[in-house]
């Protein structure tokens, strides 16, 4: 039997085991320590011309055609530039010291400051990675040197950093509107309300143990801060919340698209790093290499993504999914609960952009 003849035997499995064999070499492949692109794309072909045969190769094209051709997902460069020339900025520095205004007179107010930073940072870029890495090097040495409990600081950092999965303009958002086929503006809106109440549970839990373990945070300074110092400090705050202002402000507005936005969004940094006095054409430079390396590596893994899914769904897979979620419980609640339980359990071993393309599978 050829090669190729044991291929198209797999559609003799039937979509229930098909499910499985392929989950299965999914896990494998990806323990391998073989990139996540590859593992999905190599799963979408053997299961493409093993199930229908060779002509539904041209179905995974089209499929990642539409994807990487789609107008919305100019946005995704855009953003990431954005996060890419903040990281290089000394924006996010003054953006957190400015907080202090809000959190410097209260118990454990360096962590609160850095959930506030998170929150901004997360509206003005939507990239996780540099977010958690900006915190890492402003907030966290500061908390340490504090007296914060080693724990709470390092859990305040990757939470914080977290909340650019959740804030418009959420990249995870963007991708997984683009796979699903979802209008990303209605995704924006969907998540704005519940983006922002996680980062409130954040501060209640942060202030909750700062003030029933007196080991957790050290106590507020008590020195009351001069006025030209608060001065100093609140022009911190301007440049970023302005164009956060832009760039929210226009997609809720209906004043410009999510593209659009993201393009007002680079300008707007851009344009505070001059007048800032920080930019330059060499740090420019190296942001765009950053952007490119990072956006390669979204590409490649949305284009897998989006090829596994096709293929899946030509299979039967979304009847398939549909029935199993809904064969374990009448009670909305129930399924809500389980699809989180599968979504945590896909954050051991995928990264966000990952499980922002197999999100749309589930």
């Amino acid at each position: 039997m050829t090669i190729l003849s044991s291929f198209t035997d797999l559609s003799a499995l039937g979509i229930e085991a098909g499910t499985l064999v392929m989950f299965g070499l999914l896990m494998f492949l990806l323990l391998t320590g073989m990139p996540l692109a590859m593992v999905t794309l190599l799963v979408a072909l053997l299961f493409a011309i093993g199930w229908f045969g060779p002509a539904a190769v041209p179905l995974i094209t089209s499929r990642v055609y539409s994807f990487v051709s789609s107008f919305v997902f100019v946005s995704v460069p855009m953003f990431v530039l954005m996060a890419a020339i903040l990281d290089r900025s000394g924006i996010a520095r003054d953006l957190f010291d400015a907080m202090k205004l809000i959190a410097g007179r209260m118990r454990g107010g360096v962590a609160v400051q850095t959930i506030f930073v998170a929150v901004i940072l997360a509206a003005m870029s939507g990239i996780i990675g540099g977010e958690i890495v900006l915190l890492g090097l402003v907030a966290l040495p500061q908390m340490l040197r504090q007296g914060y409990d080693r724990r709470l600081a390092i859990g305040v950092v990757c939470a914080g950093g977290s909340l650019g999965t959740m804030v418009p303009p959420s990249i995870v958002l963007i991708i997984y509107g683009l796979t699903a086929n979802v209008s990303v503006g209605d995704l924006f809106t969907a998540a704005f309300v519940p983006g922002f109440m996680l980062a409130a549970f954040y501060v209640a839990y942060v202030l909750f143990r700062s003030y029933t373990d007196p080991t957790a945070a050290p106590p507020p300074e008590a020195e009351k801060m001069a006025a030209p110092a608060r001065r100093a400090l609140l022009k911190g705050l301007v440049l970023p919340l302005l164009v956060v202002v832009f760039v929210l402000g226009s997609i809720y507005g209906g004043i410009a698209s999510v593209t659009e936005a993201s393009a007002v969004g680079v300008a707007g940094v851009i344009l505070s790093t001059i007048v800032r006095r920080e930019f330059s054409f060499p740090m420019l430079l190296d942001a765009a290499r950053q952007t490119l390396m990072t956006v390669g590596m979204i590409v490649w893994i949305g284009i897998g993504a989006s090829a596994l899914v096709g293929v899946y769904n030509l299979m039967g897979g979304i009847d398939f999914i549909s029935s199993l979620i809904a064969g374990v419980s009448d009670n909305p609640t129930i399924i809500v609960l389980t699809m989180m339980l599968i979504l945590f359990l896909l954050g051991m071993f995928l990264d966000w952009v990952g499980i922002a393309d197999d999100r749309h599978e589930d």
